[in-house]
């Protein structure tokens, strides 16, 4: 089974940590900083001194200016709930560079950056098929960086089929997953219902939500002309079509304006967005796209 990520991109990796623009909100503590008060040693900010609080929270530097006994408090550091919705519908297998495996290679990187920050990582494939159940599982909670080998493993055995609901998967994530965290959705975005129904649901219920749009290169660039019966990859739907290269100009111009729509829908929102070949040498897209696209820091 070949390597996901390179060990030389996963030593680089190890340098790099989620950004994010507000705090966490979890219960479990974690390196994260959070808005509750706690025993860590980031201090926070004071208040009034009741009966019972700890006598050795006082700041008596204050109360020797002031005769006011005054607490300090801490920020308790939490962890960061990462959720990355990896898109395994048939047609992520298109390509001689395969989206799905780009796919993969994108989502092992962000969840070793988490890992290693001690985030808890959960990676939802949709659709999920019956033999990919258990796969699932234990992929969801993921914790610490000694779990990567294991992370990395089960991503994998990961494979793509089936037809996916691109709203309804993104929707039914976001229900599930209410702890307000990072969530990273990587597919081509090409499901016929749209994406602007799941996106809006996955905002309402994330702090900061990532895309990486993956297209392969036929996709942008098509080489095949003349008469052609194109199939759908996931519902088997047969169409003849006449594509001549007089053409090709106007479907550039289609695929274009579709990613810019769809990169415009995100900016109005605060959703950070990425279009990626699938052919793209992967140290290029997350050590400098990404990384210059605010995903970590």
């Amino acid at each position: 089974m070949a390597a996901l990520i390179s060990p030389d991109l996963l030593k680089r990796l190890e340098q790099l940590q989620l950004f994010v623009r507000r705090r966490s909100k979890s219960s479990v503590k974690g390196d994260r900083r959070s808005g509750a008060h706690g025993q860590s040693v980031e201090f926070a900010d004071y208040r009034n001194y009741v009966p019972g609080d700890d006598l050795r929270r006082i700041d008596w530097n204050i109360y020797g200016r002031l005769d006011r006994l005054f607490l300090k408090l801490y920020e308790e550091e939490r962890e960061l709930p990462v959720t990355l919705f990896l898109d395994a519908s048939e047609s992520m297998s298109f390509g001689k560079a395969s989206k799905f495996d780009f796919a993969r290679q994108v989502a092992a990187a962000v969840g070793y950056v988490a890992l290693c920050g001690f985030d808890r990582v959960t990676v939802e494939p949709f659709p999920l098929a019956d033999d990919q159940v258990a796969i699932a599982g234990e992929l969801s909670r993921v914790r610490g960086r000694k779990s990567s080998l294991r992370f990395f493993e089960n991503l994998a055995r990961l494979k793509a089929s089936g037809m996916a609901d691109f709203n309804q998967a993104l929707r039914l994530g976001a229900m599930k997953h209410r702890v307000p965290g990072v969530s990273v959705v990587l597919s081509d975005f090409l499901d016929p219902s749209g994406y602007e129904e799941g996106l809006k649901s996955l905002i309402h219920h994330s702090s900061e939500v990532q895309i990486v749009q993956i297209l392969s290169p036929e996709e942008i660039e098509p080489t095949d002309y003349g008469d052609l019966k194109v199939i759908d990859s996931e519902t088997g739907g047969e169409q003849e079509v006449t594509f001549g290269k007089y053409r090709l100009k106007s479907y550039q111009a289609t695929v274009r304006n579709y990613c810019q729509r769809l990169e415009e829908f995100c900016r109005a929102r605060g959703v950070r967005y990425h279009l990626a070949r699938s052919d793209t040498v992967i140290d290029d897209l997350l050590l400098k796209a990404m990384r210059t696209g605010g995903i970590w820091r």
